[in-house]
Formats: C-alpha cells, structure tokens, sequence
C-alpha cells in the first residue's frame, strides 16, 4: 500500500484542488499587487513577501475559468514550480488532509473544462469527495516560466 501524502486543499468555484504540501511554501491573505506590463493576461502581477519579488497568477484564469471577485477567503498560494516561487490566487484554502497515492487515478481528458495536462490525476477522499491534484510543473509552460524568471530579474 502506498504511503500518505500531506496535501493542501483549496477551491476555484466549487471544485476542490490539492498540491502536495512539500511544493507549499506559505499562504498568504490577498494583498496589493503590482502589474507588470506585457505578461499574459493570467499574470496578475507581483508582491513583495518579506523582500523576495514573487509573481503571482489566477489559477481560475490560467485554467480558462470565470474568475470570482477576491473575497476575505481568497488566497495566494505560494508555491515552488522549479527554482521559480509563484503565487496562486484561490477562491480559498483551508485544508490539510492525508492523500494516498493509491486513491489517486489518471485524470480523464477534460475535467471541469481543465484541460488534462495541468492534472496529475483526480484523488478520491473519503465516500464522495473528489479531489483534482494539479501537475505543478504543467501548470506554467517553459516560455512562460522563462517569462516569470526575467521578472524577478
């Protein structure tokens, strides 16, 4: 059997995601953005957490989602994708359960209108709750990590 993965639990809408907590570095309340000229329209800027310049993006936006006004639940998750730290605005988070690699399966080709290369499978936690692990890695594309790195720059 394989072991259990601490995993961060948070929403876009009413779908439930997770990140294995390890890519996890904090998360944070919203806070003031600045934009940054001639990134895609998913890029909504970048904060300044505790000195370090760090991009962040709308995980709604960047899966073709509607997006939702930010709310007091809302979100930045920050997360490690690579030498790159990138914040991922959330409609919330407030979970940390135990995923074991066996309750996860192959994500089906379109979950949600996500497109399947952004998930690394669809977790099944506990009798009806489903759970969709993102591909961190898939999430940015190379351009657009290349992209995010000039702007810390």
């Amino acid at each position: 059997m394989a072991a259990d993965t601490k995993t961060i639990v948070f929403s876009i809408g009413t779908e439930e995601y997770g990140i294995e907590v390890e890519h996890v570095k904090t998360i944070e309340r919203m806070m003031p953005m600045t934009r940054v000229p001639k990134t895609p329209p998913f890029v909504k800027g970048v904060v300044n957490l505790r000195g370090v310049v760090v991009p962040v993006i709308h995980l709604a936006s960047r899966f073709g989602l509607p997006e939702n006004e930010p709310t007091e639940n809302s979100r930045i998750v920050m997360v490690s994708v690579g030498d790159l730290e990138v914040g991922f605005i959330v409609d919330s988070a407030n979970d940390v359960i135990d995923v074991n690699a066996d309750r996860i399966e192959e994500p089906p080709e379109v979950v949600g209108g996500i497109r399947a290369k952004y998930l690394r499978g669809i977790a099944k936690v506990g009798e009806n709750r489903l759970l969709v692990m993102l591909n961190l890695s898939e999430v940015l594309n190379k351009s657009e990590i290349i992209q995010l790195e000039q702007m810390e720059d």
